[in-house]
């Protein structure tokens, strides 16, 4: 995300959001690295929604936020997975 993106982005959040909040992640993986993105959402009430070919898996993940750093900080870590969407 370019950095005008990332600023647009993190006003959003604090415009919608009175932090501590519930946050809802939602991503698209290969179902190969589904892996990859659990490991990094322990602790988060998770949904995984397989594709109708089986290739890909949505897991959306939700957790009590403390601010939006924190929101940001997980997308963040998941960019680094190859492949992987972000909704």
């Amino acid at each position: 995300m370019d950095p005008a993106q990332y600023q647009k982005f993190r006003e959003l959040l604090d415009e919608s959001y009175q932090w501590p909040d519930y946050y809802e992640f939602k991503f698209i993986v290969k179902i190969d690295d589904k892996s990859l993105v659990l490991d990094k959402l322990v602790g988060y009430s998770i949904l995984e929604t397989p594709s109708k070919k089986g290739n890909y898996i949505a897991v959306s993940a939700r957790k009590l936020m403390k601010s939006t750093q924190e929101v940001l900080d997980v997308y963040e870590a998941m960019s680094t997975i190859k492949g992987i969407i972000s909704l």
